[in-house]
């Protein structure tokens, strides 16, 4: 073992390791603690010396690491720099959502001090504007939670009464009593072009003068359900935050933003602009909570199997249907798209980890055209679709299903809903292999061109976690072909390849 002065220059990722290997084997830090302390007492880490050296705070002398070792039945050089393993480093979330993100080592360079240096230099040199920046902070967020937000729905609940359906006069009669006056705009949508170059039409359906007037496109009296909703995300901003200082203007369209907020397009960080966005994000939760309060929603959709048509009985629009299914549902392996043409996502959720089929800051030019959400905003169709699909996620394949809608927003642009859900842990809370079903299936689908009809022994299990589940669109996913789908064309699994030559072969694909 080397001495203490050359350890210090080799334990950049021990920390992380020592931290990880705990936590995969269900110790606290006084249990690894009181096991270090039956192999050598002398040697042993305390607690609180134990949390310093996994936040990279301390490093171990060799006689403690070797005893740390012990415990964990590791060489003591397996923990040191020189022997990669990114699995060792790779942050364990647990039961957390979102993807598995990376590991932020060495950890001196992650530093707060550094990252305050380091981002802003990124999103002026990437030209990633500030409020995009803010978007994905909240989305991350969003999803390592699993849209768990306990403090808001209680919030919605104390509002509504759990009532519902709330009509539009149950909402007028909110505001009224929350002092709101409205009052009606005429404004047309406009053209615009967005951050992807990409022109398309935009409206302003509402904004918010301080402290209590709200101003409402005239076109919304043709809309109710967006109505219902732009009302509900102002009353959200006056229970959830000070009247006096309310900044909300609420825009349909493929953009995120209007382009008179200067400040939120620019690629410098703004606090504020970032706590504009996180209150922005909290009223519109908040609104699909009063809309569709979890317990009473939850129970209309196991009556109806999850069907996207219960909107049309709560009178609000298939997004805020679709978007509170990720919410209400006992089951947390969801993700939710919303997808303009030709490739833009202006809303995503994936609390499953899925990968984004395309970006929402930037064209992506080898884009998978089987993914669902892409086959519909480019083909005509009418009603819903349901899709079983086949992904690899770090190397390991995983079945999905989702359920796909085309709409049109009140500035008049198609766009495509989709609320999706990952099978395998349903597969695997059956008692059965998902990964070996997985493999199974995209064998199955590479061995036919890309898609296959389902077979029959795996058919049979996906029968038993729709109707488990009580999702209705699983089984009619089910009855068609399931499809192989990729990130990115560089990885695509398909033989051939659909970029083979870097060439798409895909384009008319059905």
């Amino acid at each position: 073992m080397r001495n203490d002065q050359s350890l210090m220059r080799k334990s950049h990722f021990l920390g992380t390791k020592i931290r990880n290997l705990r936590k995969r084997n269900n110790l606290t830090m006084e249990d690894l603690s009181a096991r270090c302390i039956r192999v050598d007492a002398g040697s042993a880490p305390s607690v609180s010396y134990l949390s310093m050296i996994e936040r990279g705070k301390r490093v171990p002398s060799a006689g403690m690491l070797a005893v740390i070792a012990a415990v964990f039945q590791k060489d003591a050089e397996w923990f040191l720099d020189d022997v990669p393993e990114e699995n060792a480093i790779t942050p364990d979330k647990g039961r957390r959502g979102g993807i598995s993100g990376m590991a932020l080592e060495p950890s001196f360079l992650f530093s707060n001090d550094i990252l305050q240096i380091a981002i802003p230099e990124m999103l002026s040199q990437t030209g990633i504007s500030g409020r995009q920046f803010a978007h994905l902070l909240i989305r991350a967020h969003q999803e390592h939670h699993q849209n768990h937000f306990p403090d808001l729905e209680r919030a919605a609940e104390e509002v509504g009464l759990k009532r519902m359906p709330l009509s539009l006069d149950d909402m007028m009669d909110i505001a009224k009593g929350m002092g709101l006056k409205i009052k009606w705009i005429d404004s047309t949508p406009q053209e615009v072009i967005d951050e992807m170059g990409v022109s398309s039409r935009q409206l302003v359906t509402s904004f918010i003068e301080p402290p209590s007037t709200i101003y409402v496109n005239k076109i919304l009296k043709n809309r109710p359900n967006r109505l219902k909703y732009d009302l509900a995300v102002h009353i959200g901003h006056c229970v959830l935050h000070n009247k006096d200082g309310l900044k909300s203007v609420m825009i349909s369209g493929r953009k995120l933003e209007v382009d008179e907020e200067a400040g939120m397009q620019s690629n410098t960080l703004n606090a504020q602009d970032i706590l504009h966005a996180w209150r922005d994000f909290e009223s519109s939760f908040f609104a699909g909570a009063l809309l569709c309060p979890k317990v009473p929603y939850r129970q209309l959709l196991d009556r109806h199997g999850y069907e996207i048509e219960v909107h049309k009985q709560l009178q609000v629009s298939a997004s805020v249907a679709m978007r509170r299914m990720t919410v209400v549902s006992p089951y947390p392996h969801w993700h939710y798209f919303d997808a303009y043409a030709p490739g833009k996502l202006k809303a995503v959720y994936r609390g499953n980890g899925i990968p984004l089929p395309w970006g929402n800051m930037r064209l992506v030019e080898d884009p998978c055209q089987h993914w669902a959400v892409f086959r519909m905003i480019s083909e005509p169709t009418v009603g819903t679709s349901a899709q079983i699909s086949i992904l690899n996620v770090g190397n390991e394949p995983r079945i999905y299903c989702c359920e796909s809608i085309k709409v049109e927003d009140s500035a008049g642009n198609p766009h495509v809903l989709c609320a999706g859900i990952d099978l395998n842990p349903a597969i695997e809370a059956q008692g059965k292999d998902a990964l070996s079903i997985a493999h199974d299936l995209k064998d199955a689908c590479v061995a036919s061109g890309g898609s296959v009809t389902i077979p029959k022994h795996i058919k049979s299990d996906l029968v038993s976690v729709a109707k488990i589940l009580n999702i209705n669109w699983i089984e009619r996913g089910i009855k068609n072909d399931a499809r192989l789908i990729c990130s990115r064309g560089a990885v695509c699994p398909r033989q051939p390849s659909c970029y083979q030559a870097g060439k798409s072969l895909c384009d008319g694909a059905t």
